[in-house]
């Protein structure tokens, strides 16, 4: 199927993880990619598993946080494909060691997790939206986090940001709908990404097993899937959502877990 032929997406964070399987599932469906990462290694190897696949794709170096090197990174994608249709604001995190309470949280890792989750998706929505009214319409993808519909205790800063970007994805689908521009937001759960296993303990993955409804963490292609949905004709009418990719993790009760000892056999 080519359900993106003919568009031109961007995709920031695309060297490892969600990312890239984003970049490989979007240049499968006919896109024509460009892959922007701060670290130029990951990207040229993500832009390679691309085009040994069969697709086209452009590996570009760029700092999410800053405006010049975003509009670098949006002016090169022109340049090279004449167009831009498609934007992923996928870069995002923190650190879940200093990413800490209220209390505790190295104020320092705040400001960074606002460069690095709001700022970079408003930058890129910023540098991306005047090409595609330029293009006649696109759709810009955010990734926000279930971490913006729960409390936790810890990563006070990460859930206050994703939590920002819902709030943004609504604002752009409100100023640039009548330009026919779409955006809408991604949620995921856990998902078995470089990331999380590097950051998180074992005994925290298998909790966050334990809470899911389904019997398995998400995959980066599962959240790469919706990635492409929202980026095609398909998802036309469907614009300032937050779409909750998740494996059931907030859907169920935290008492189900335990709940289920008292089913019959």
């Amino acid at each position: 199927m080519n359900r993106l032929q003919d568009k031109v997406a961007v995709i920031t964070g695309a060297g490892s993880g969600i990312g890239r399987a984003a970049a490989r599932l979007m240049a499968a469906q006919g896109a024509r990619v460009v892959v922007a990462d701060h670290d130029a290694d990951a990207a040229r190897e993500t832009a390679g598993l691309v085009t040994a696949g069969g697709g086209e794709a452009l590996a570009l170096t760029v700092d999410v946080t800053e405006e010049a090197s975003v509009a670098a990174m949006t002016d090169a994608t022109v340049a090279e494909y004449g167009a831009l249709h498609v934007l992923c604001n996928h870069v995002g995190g923190t650190n879940p060691r200093t990413d800490l309470d209220v209390l505790r949280m190295d104020m320092a890792e705040f400001d960074r997790a606002v460069a690095l989750n709001i700022r970079s998706t408003l930058l890129g929505s910023r540098r991306a939206i005047p090409h595609m009214i330029r293009a006649g319409g696109g759709s810009v993808i955010n990734t926000a986090s279930v971490a913006a519909l729960v409390g936790d205790v810890l990563q006070t800063s990460y859930g206050a940001v994703k939590a920002a970007v819902v709030s943004l994805t609504k604002s752009l689908a409100t100023q640039y709908g009548p330009h026919g521009i779409r955006c809408n937001a991604i949620a995921p759960g856990a998902v078995m990404t470089p990331a999380l296993e590097n950051n998180l303990p074992q005994e925290v993955i298998d909790s966050l097993l334990a809470v899911n409804a389904l019997p398995y963490l998400g995959a980066p292609e599962d959240i790469a899937h919706a990635m492409v949905f929202l980026a095609s004709d398909e998802s036309r009418y469907l614009t300032g959502q937050l779409l909750v990719v998740d494996g059931g993790m907030t859907t169920q009760s935290p008492a189900a877990p335990g709940r289920r000892a008292m089913l019959p056999a």
